[in-house]
């Protein structure tokens, strides 16, 4: 039950940033940017766990994987500016995303970053 109402009350926050976009991008833009995935990890982390050194764990490891994460967007706004169709743009940023992360984990590796 408890992880029931978990997926409820995230899948209602992704419902209420696309419904918000129906009426205003930039107003869905602000809230979606806002790390409201990674806040309600955090809270349902620590409220499993009362581990605070879990939560900063979790913390690291996102702000670590920003970076890459950008590609997505990037790739996107850029494939989709160029009037490539809205499927493939996304599936070919999905891709070069996929590469940067692993790009991306060998050279955090070949630094010596522990990522786990």
């Amino acid at each position: 039950m408890y992880t029931l109402i978990k997926i409820i009350f995230t899948a209602l926050i992704v419902v209420a940033i696309s419904e918000i976009a129906k009426r205003s991008t930039l107003i869905a833009g602000i809230v979606a940017s806002i790390p409201l995935t990674s806040l309600l990890a955090f809270i349902w982390l620590y409220f499993d766990t009362q581990d605070p050194s879990s939560v900063r764990d979790l913390s690291r490891n996102i702000l670590l994987m920003i970076p890459p994460s950008l590609t997505f967007f990037i790739a996107l706004y850029a494939l989709l500016g160029w009037n490539a169709s809205f499927i493939m743009s996304l599936f070919i940023s999905i891709g070069l995303t996929a590469i940067v992360y692993w790009l991306y984990f060998y050279i955090l590796n070949f630094f010596g970053v522990n990522l786990v």
